[in-house]
């Protein structure tokens, strides 16, 4: 997938999704566990390592839990737990975000943590409450009960939940389109009904964009018109049900008929000096695609595959008497929820208007002054700095609750461009006085753009600026690397004079020769200190056997007093106004005037934090920094940062990411990690 991190002027520009903020699909689940996950390591050997959760689970009265679900034969990721009881019994407990992804439950609004109403074939107006219990990183569904009134077979093996679902029919697929309007793009309005003999799981994934194949003009003078309307997105609707075979045939694609054989045309003479009479026909505009692209049966499931036209996303639902799942097309498939997910932790989603434009916003409203409830910066790598993941993992890894992307970095070596602090300690610098939040575990936050100034002193003392920090970001000047880099530092530029310094005196000078050269061992009790350009001057200045120091401070020095920082940028609002200046920090045109996905943090009035996912407009794309600004401001953001965004816009919580499907969502360097204490 395209890169979505602009990060600095000429770089390229956001990837432009048309993903639905609603639809959600695959479960890319990796349950983990690891002892200290809260505490900063002192070096970056120490970040939790990924373990099995049955090997290392806290849990206590679990006959028995796992990260993986055998659906129907399938295995698929999913934590699950059985809890004994009276009389020998016990209740089955899965993780939200898999009953949800994997079976198709839709999650009703909820003003208790400990109660999570659900719909499935079932009425909306009295639906089935389900017992919540949140055990480490997640939060578990009692579906005893359910899964016995629907009739499912469950029993464990070793690791796996074995969960087999009683067979079903698929016995109709018909569309419709719900308005005759004529003002109505095509499309805009069509519904999908499936009819089913009994419930049965689904799932919708998000595919990519369906490219058209370009029919050559006749005339070999005459180019070949490019469309100017954004592809059709593939869409999948997958249930454990067999279609009937009359299904299969009339939604089996025909192939294309063999086109005529054009005329031979004579060359026209004339073309050059005068207008020309048209020799060929102006073609008609072209019939949209057929909306069900295919219907076929594969392994005991029925896969619809749908061809989505822009601005348009699927949205799915279920009702019972008969058993139907309904399929949707709007330009607004964004379902309102409120749900109150933890103590301290609430869900939310909705639409927020911005004069005539509608955008869907999926946000989780924080607490941190609830007790327990803490935030820390989160970061892909097991061995350094270099590195990407999926949020979803590095999320799991720490046996983070929920979190969001962070800050920006280079796609192509996967280095940090910006600031990221973690209990005090710097793991990389702030570039280009950016926009940053910092924060304490007292629930306390800070706003600003952020400048780190380091300062390289001799014993005869000369000051020398340091410019950077553990930073992808490479510039003329001095650059230091510390352990939390890694282990070792191989050059960024040509021609680097690499300073060994430990214990505060300078004991090697080397060449750093050619990019990607030699690696150089970074001490474990000093740093690397890197010339590059014109600072390779200063060499002369810095013998071996100097003694030196680092003074080291932030602009401003409020930045100073907060343990955690993320940078990113631009900064938003501040003190309720918009202070929007991406220019002022360095980012580019493209970047400024584009219409991407966005992510971003602020506090309100309350002391309330919120990070939030603001994804493509009704039937368009999604905002610029301005309107972001503006949306975030309306939400009643006291303070705000945009983040990271385009496709790297990713809010996860216990397990699932609630604004995408996980195959649309790229990896990312690092993030905001929101973490229970055990009570």
């Amino acid at each position: 997938m395209p890169n979505c991190c602009q990060f600095l002027i000429g770089e390229r520009r956001f990837f432009l999704s048309s993903v639905s903020p609603m639809l959600l699909t695959a479960l890319c689940l990796t349950t983990t566990c690891a002892t200290n996950a809260q505490e900063s390591p002192k070096t970056i050997k120490s970040i939790p390592r990924l373990t099995s959760q049955s090997a290392a689970s806290p849990l206590t009265s679990v006959a028995s839990s796992g990260n993986q679900i055998s659906l129907n034969g399938r295995t698929l990721p999913g934590t699950w737990l059985q809890r004994p009881e009276k009389a020998g019994q016990v209740t089955t407990h899965l993780s939200d975000g898999a009953f949800r992804q994997l079976i198709g439950v839709n999650f009703l609004n909820s003003s208790s943590s400990a109660r999570q109403p659900i719909q499935w074939f079932s009425s909306v107006t009295t639906p089935l409450i389900l017992a919540t219990k949140l055990l480490g990183a997640y939060r578990y569904l009692d579906i005893t009960n359910f899964a016995q009134t629907s009739g499912w077979q469950i029993q464990t093996n070793g690791n796996t939940l074995v969960i087999a679902t009683p067979k079903a029919q698929v016995t109709n697929i018909i569309q419709s389109q719900q308005s005759s309007d004529a003002s109505v793009t095509p499309l805009q309005q069509a519904r999908i009904l499936v009819d089913l003999d009994r419930p049965t799981p689904w799932q919708v994934t998000q595919g990519l964009a369906i490219a058209k194949p370009q029919t050559p003009s006749s005339d070999p003078d005459t180019p070949t018109a490019k469309s100017t309307v954004p592809p059709n997105r593939e869409w999948t609707i997958t249930l454990d049900g067999i279609a009937d075979p009359i299904l299969i045939e009339r939604y089996t694609p025909q192939p294309p008929p063999t086109p005529p054989t054009p005329p031979t045309l004579l060359p026209n003479l004339l073309k050059q000096l005068s207008p020309a009479i048209p020799t060929q026909p102006i073609p008609a505009a072209p019939a949209p695609e057929p909306l069900i692209q295919q219907v076929e049966v594969v392994k005991n499931q029925t896969i619809i595959s749908l061809s989505v036209p822009f601005g348009l996303s699927p949205q799915v639902s279920t009702v019972p008497n008969p058993n139907r799942l309904i399929i949707d097309i709007r330009p607004d498939p964004l379902e309102e929820r409120d749900i109150t997910w933890a103590p301290g932790l609430r869900w939310r989603q909705h639409y927020v208007n911005l004069g005539t434009e509608r955008f869907p916003v999926v946000w989780l409203e924080v607490n941190p002054r609830k007790f327990g409830l803490t935030l820390k910066p989160i970061w892909a790598s097991l061995d350094g700095l270099a590195g990407t993941a999926p949020l979803i993992q590095t999320a799991q890894r720490y046996l983070a609750v929920a979190g969001i992307n962070g800050g920006y970095f280079n796609r192509n070596n996967r280095l940090p461009l910006g600031a990221i602090r973690r209990n005090s300690q710097w793991l990389s610098g702030p570039i280009l006085n950016r926009g940053a939040i910092a924060w304490n575990d007292s629930g306390q936050f800070y706003f600003g753009r952020l400048t780190l100034e380091e300062t390289l002193i001799t014993l005869n003392n000369q000051h020398l600026p340091i410019l950077f920090l553990n930073s992808g970001y490479v510039q003329s000047g001095i650059a230091r690397y510390t352990p939390a880099w890694g282990s070792t530092y191989t050059p960024l530029t040509d021609n680097e004079i690499i300073l060994v310094v430990q214990k505060d005196q300078i004991t090697n000078q080397l060449p750093g020769g050619k990019v990607g050269g030699t690696a150089v061992l970074i001490p474990q009790d000093g740093y690397l200190l890197t010339l590059r350009a014109n600072a390779t001057s200063a060499a002369s200045q810095l013998p071996v056997g100097s003694r030196v120091s680092i003074s080291s401070t932030t602009v401003p020095a409020d930045f100073n007093r907060y343990p955690d920082i993320i940078g990113a940028g631009p900064l938003l609002v501040q003190n309720r106004q918009i202070v929007l200046d991406a220019k002022g920090e360095k980012f580019s045109d493209a970047f400024i005037a584009e219409k991407a996905i966005r992510s971003g943090i602020c506090t309100t009035a309350t002391g309330t934090l919120m990070i939030t996912a603001i994804h493509n407009r009704a039937g368009g794309y999604g905002p610029t920094l301005a309107e972001h600004a503006q949306l975030m401001q309306q939400m009643g953001c006291v303070d705000a940062l945009n983040l990271d965004g385009g496709s790297s816009t990713s809010l996860y919580l216990g397990g699932q990411l609630l604004n995408r499907s996980p195959n649309t969502a790229a990896r990312v360097h690092n993030g905001i990690g929101i973490f229970l204490q055990p009570r």
